[in-house]
């Protein structure tokens, strides 16, 4: 009987290590989940949320800039069959804004969700597939995946 992964942990030497996390996400999306995900991000300011986000939008095939959402709430990326979509909620003052944006309609069947400072959408926006928590490790980061749905397993069991 094959084991179940729910949580697994990598240490990420630098930028460049936390983008090829990002587009090996994408991948396991494309060629395995065929659907789309969400994504909750924990980390402190600069753990490397973003650069994650960045790795995993180039990897779906975006070619360009990938800035961070912070004064725009979301950064909607249009690539080929898929729709990405990034939230910071950093500066969301209170989560019924979301219902204003249309929050709903970024959850469908092809869309990646990828969620900076999902506390601050609490109650509004879709359940996780995968919980990432990102952090300091002296120079480098520590990334932790933990998986919330079946669909977040399979992500997991895939990275191995």
């Amino acid at each position: 009987m094959k084991e179940i992964l729910t949580n697994k942990h990598y240490l990420l030497p630098d930028e460049s290590a936390t983008i090829a996390m990002g587009k090996k996400l994408a991948d396991i999306v494309q060629k395995k989940l065929k659907q789309g995900i969400v994504v909750y991000l924990y980390g402190d300011l600069g753990a490397g949320k973003t650069t994650l986000t960045r790795g995993f939008v180039q990897g779906m095939g975006h070619i360009g800039h990938v800035k961070s959402p912070t004064y725009t709430l979301v950064e909607p990326y249009e690539l080929n069959n898929w729709l990405v979509y990034h939230f910071d909620l950093y500066r969301l003052s209170d989560p019924e804004e979301l219902e204003y944006m249309g929050i709903r309609d970024y959850f469908a069947q092809n869309c990646c969700c990828f969620i900076e400072w999902p506390e601050k959408g609490q109650g509004m926006i879709k359940a996780p597939d995968l919980r990432i928590d990102l952090a300091y490790s002296d120079e480098q980061r520590t990334i932790n995946f933990q998986a919330k749905t079946t669909l977040g397993q399979l992500v997991l069991s895939s990275l191995a």
